[in-house]
């Protein structure tokens, strides 16, 4: 790895709040003399030599894959509708087929062009805009794979994310306005039924007041909390809470949040500050005395991706915001969702946990959050978790409603062969699959999903250890074979299963399998290398051998 400063780089930026942030400095064939750096009236701009080699990464691209020849704008945005670089989760490092990966250590909306061709002698070069900044360090890294470039990567942030068994369960969140005894009844449901669950999410309603948040247990519908929780965890239950981070005038926090929030209301509450910082103590320590030392292990930490650029009716912080640590609503937007994360780690205190965010960014690797999204389609949700590897993020293609059986069925098998199997209930009356009749099928996938759950948590440690993600696009341990280079919906998993999921109009399609030995996950029959089609009512899995 190799690190070169071009100009002056700002003093936000995301390595100076990656709490273990290390990097070894070695030599590269990567050629650092032919960057070059300007500055201009709109911030600095640097262009990269580039040749043949294809560009994956950039974050969370639900939209596209393979990046090369594409213009891009990183912006966090909630509801990314195209190709053009909004997402959940930017982060500003790209892996190339060629060898190399480079990260810009910057908290800005950067501007990419990842292959342009310069007017003045033709050279193909790849150029990046950098708004306000007067400089920026760059960091190459090398490798033979591009898994071993994104474990670089996701060392240099300190590695990846400890989690515990339980985590990787099936997590279920009931109805939104589900009260105490709803809660425990659905509780009830899934023991009763042999349909393993492990941890039960609570949506809005359990706060007294949730747009903006009060972080109080709403005493109409939740009576006795405690008692509910007593009662959960005697049933094997782990208890995670949905919530975000404008804080309600009815919060108990909200006096001593206004020094260290935002200037701009948002939904009417505060933007809290979460930078390390006392903003930060105080929304901690709430947590942790309020709700973490009663029995919650787990949150859903919602709204922290720019939600202001969808049409919900509702506005978020402006670019032009000052928060009181010194930053402006961009570099904050851009680091809300790691400061989000940071503080309830906090109020954790050590306690092991695998919780949900909407946003997250750059050296994300060690947190326990995996991203989610209120979007809904499905082919997008499977290269989300195609995607998610190149950048050190999690996610999880969740289910919610279905328009059948058959796109429900589909739909829980690639939630079940994923980092987490999410189940979101939030504004079903019942458990979803009780419309189609298709509850044997769902308890032989939420069993399925049991027994992989050794086989996850071994690829976790491995991911803690070497920085090499538990979900991989194929292109990333197979990155000289020019197949993978396009391939979006099959992704390996578990270091060694390859999976293809199918959709609900899909009866047939069409697997690669990689160079090397392989036997179908279901049937243990033996597969060659190549292209194959495959028709089952089961999702394509198949083992290397």
């Amino acid at each position: 790895m190799k690190k070169v400063t071009f100009g002056t780089p700002e003093s936000v930026v995301p390595s100076r709040y990656c709490r273990e942030f290390r990097t070894e400095e070695t030599p590269v064939s990567y050629p650092v003399s032919r960057i070059r750096f300007w500055k201009n009236d709109r911030g600095c701009v640097l262009e990269f030599p580039v040749g043949t080699e294809q560009f994956f990464g950039f974050g969370l691209q639900l939209k596209g894959f393979n990046q090369t020849d594409k213009e891009l704008i990183l912006r966090v945005n909630a509801d990314p509708r195209n190709t053009a670089g909004d997402s959940h989760a930017p982060v500003p490092f790209w892996v190339t087929t060629g060898g190399y990966g480079i990260y810009l250590d910057t908290a800005r909306n950067i501007e990419v062009q990842t292959k342009v061709r310069r007017a003045s002698d033709g050279q193909t070069v790849m150029t990046v805009q950098i708004p306000a900044a007067r400089g920026v360090d760059v960091y190459i890294m090398e490798g033979k794979t591009i898994s071993e470039i994104v474990a670089q990567y996701n060392r240099m942030a300190g590695g990846g994310c400890r989690v515990p068994e339980w985590g990787l369960g099936t997590i279920y969140r009931v109805n939104w306005h589900d009260p105490q005894e709803k809660v425990l009844h659905t509780a009830s449901y899934f023991r009763e039924n042999e349909m393993p669950c492990r941890i039960l999410g609570l949506e809005p309603g359990w706060h007294s007041h949730s747009y903006p948040c009060s972080y109080r247990w709403n005493r109409e519908l939740f009576p006795e909390p405690e008692e509910m929780i007593r009662k959960l965890k005697e049933m094997g239950y782990h208890l995670n809470l949905w919530e975000h981070a404008y804080v309600s005038p009815e919060a108990d926090i909200y006096e001593e949040m206004k020094p260290y929030s935002g200037d701009y209301l948002v939904l009417d509450g505060l933007a809290a500050d979460l930078s390390p910082g006392r903003g930060r103590e105080i929304f901690a320590k709430y947590h942790r005395e309020a709700l973490v030392e009663k029995g919650i292990d787990g949150f859903k930490l919602d709204e922290c991706d720019n939600t202001g650029l969808v049409e919900y009716g509702w506005k978020m912080f402006p670019y032009c915001s000052r928060f009181p640590a010194g930053m402006d609503g961009e570099q904050y937007h851009n680091l809300f969702g790691v400061f989000y994360m940071q503080t309830i780690l906090e109020a954790l205190e050590g306690r092991e946990t695998l919780s949900q965010v909407r946003s997250a960014g750059a050296l994300c690797a060690p947190y326990p959050f995996v991203l989610y999204s209120d979007l809904y389609d499905h082919r997008d949700f499977i290269r989300g978790v195609v995607n998610s590897g190149f950048s050190g993020l999690l996610w999880a293609p969740e289910l919610r409603h279905a328009a059948s059986a058959r796109d429900l069925i589909r739909r829980l098998q690639t939630a079940v062969f994923s980092v987490q199997c999410l189940i979101n209930g939030f504004y079903c009356e019942e458990v979803p699959w009780k419309a189609f009749d298709c509850e044997g099928e769902v308890r032989e996938l939420l069993q399925e999903r049991e027994r992989l759950i050794p086989r996850l948590y071994a690829a976790f440690c491995r991911y803690r250890e070497t920085g090499i993600p538990p979900v991989r696009a194929l292109v990333m341990d197979y990155t000289l074979d020019e197949q993978t280079w396009t391939i979006d919906d099959e992704y390996l998993f578990c270091d060694d299963l390859l999976v293809a999921p199918m959709t609900e109009e899909e009866e047939m399609r069409n697997v690669y399998l990689p160079e090397g030995r392989w036997r179908d996950y279901w049937t243990g029959e033996e597969r060659e290398s190549g292209w194959h089609e495959v028709r089952t009512d089961r999702i394509p899995v198949f083992e290397r051998i």
